[in-house]
């Protein structure tokens, strides 16, 4: 009985038995059925990335007619309910934002968080190289402004240098710049030129400042000396006047070797400032408060004080400094209440609060460094070191005092010899002071 559809024959199936149920000894192949067709299988595809988020929603697979039994995916998912942004992948498959950053805020590959230490040491590098260039900037305009116009080199026969640095601190009665109205106010008058209305010795030594004051009617010897000028030498006359009136005739050089022919001590630097400096200075650090003992008045000073602590501005600190008629010694009181009220200038002004301050440092040193007067080696530095040893006498490391006086010749105010040189051979070798001014 033939099983083959009809019109089939074995010589149609091709002519080959094998594999076609025959007993032989190799497999039977597959049977060709030409009348059924099947479709052509889809390319494969590399499966996607797993997601970190949700998968998307598929269809539902259905049953393959040929009983393959194949899911397709074959659905649109915007990705709006997996947390997925429009636009935004990545091509990874993560659903990134179009910023670099995922989906969940992670930082990415290739982008390392922020170096907080490197930042924080290149912000405080910045600090200090601003800081350096202020203050190297404030150190050369203030170094500029200083009138360098002594040149202590024409003062002739000179002692030698001793231990520590001495400096010559002169107020003088220069008016200049002053107006009609600043003359009227400060009670300075309209005199011509320039005297010396205060003179202190600053010795600054290992064992503390000491700030001598010399009465400007010191009874001294006026020396030979070279005029600043003309160059002219002068021989020495004998003769013993005010000691201001060696400022009078040549100016400071003759007053520097005027001092230090009576005293032996050598000047190592020379400061002058004039009246309206003085008063600028006072008022541009907000005053100088003061506690006067004893109440007193002086009309040509324009002096009027009331007894207890009090600030002054730079009109009544002119006045206080300069008033000599109120008190029965005179020159004497006046040198002891120039040294008090110095003392508390430098002892206020020097603060943090002045320093730290460009609100006052800037006024104060401008007010200050345009009316001084140095000699020429003298540096900001120096003059900087000046200031601080000023300081240092109120501060219970250093000695004030007036020079030891013996009494008094014609109105002058005559020094005591013999402890003016144990004095000055004190200071020359940086002892401690132990003579007193009484």
């Amino acid at each position: 009985m033939n099983d083959w559809p009809e019109g089939w024959s074995d010589d149609n199936r091709g002519g080959n038995r094998y594999g076609q149920g025959s007993a032989g000894e190799r497999p039977e192949g597959a049977r060709v059925m030409r009348h059924v067709q099947r479709p052509s299988a889809p390319p494969q595809q590399r499966p996607a990335p797993p997601q970190p988020t949700a998968p998307p929603r598929q269809r539902r697979a259905e049953p393959s007619p040929y009983g393959g039994g194949r899911e397709e995916n074959t659905g649109h998912d915007s990705g709006y309910n997996t947390g997925q942004v429009y636009g935004g992948g990545r091509g990874d498959g993560h659903g990134g934002r179009g910023d670099g950053r995922g989906g969940d805020g992670y930082t990415p590959r290739g982008r390392s968080a922020p170096d907080w230490r490197r930042r924080i040491k290149i912000g405080a590098l910045s600090l200090v190289v601003v800081v350096l260039a202020v203050s190297i900037g404030t150190y050369f305009w203030a170094d500029s402004k200083l009138k360098r116009e002594v040149d202590l080199s024409k003062v002739i026969e000179r002692p030698e240098s001793g231990e520590g640095t001495n400096y010559l601190i002169v107020g003088s009665d220069s008016r200049e710049g002053m107006t009609a109205e600043d003359k009227k106010k400060l009670h300075t008058g309209s005199a011509e030129g320039k005297r010396t209305d205060s003179m202190m010795i600053l010795h600054d030594g290992s064992n503390g400042p000491t700030l001598i004051s010399l009465p400007r009617d010191s009874n001294v010897e006026i020396p030979s000396f070279k005029g600043s000028d003309s160059g002219k030498l002068y021989p020495a006359s004998g003769r013993f006047t005010k000691l201001n009136a060696a400022y009078a005739m040549d100016g400071p050089e003759l007053l520097v070797r005027t001092v230090e022919f009576n005293t032996g001590l050598r000047i190592d630097h020379y400061v002058e400032i004039g009246f309206g400096g003085f008063a600028k200075i006072v008022d541009a650090i907000g005053g100088v408060e003061l506690d006067i003992p004893k109440a007193f008045k002086d009309k040509k000073s324009g002096a009027d004080f009331q007894a207890g602590k009090q600030t002054l501005n730079g009109e009544q600190s002119l006045a206080f400094v300069r008033t000599r008629y109120a008190f029965a010694e005179a020159d004497l009181a006046r040198t002891k209440n120039q040294q008090k009220f110095l003392a508390a200038l430098a002892s206020q002004t020097a603060t943090p609060s002045t320093i730290l301050n460009p609100f006052k440092l800037y006024p104060t040193m401008g007010a200050g460094l345009d009316t001084l007067i140095v000699d020429e080696d003298m540096s900001l530095w120096s003059l900087g070191q000046m200031f601080f040893a000023m300081k240092g006498v109120t501060g219970g490391e250093g000695t004030s005092m007036n020079m030891p006086v013996a009494g008094f010749s014609n109105g002058n105010v005559v020094w005591d010899k013999a402890k003016v040189k144990q004095l000055m051979d004190q200071l020359k070798n940086d002892e401690k002071v132990t003579v007193s001014d009484r």
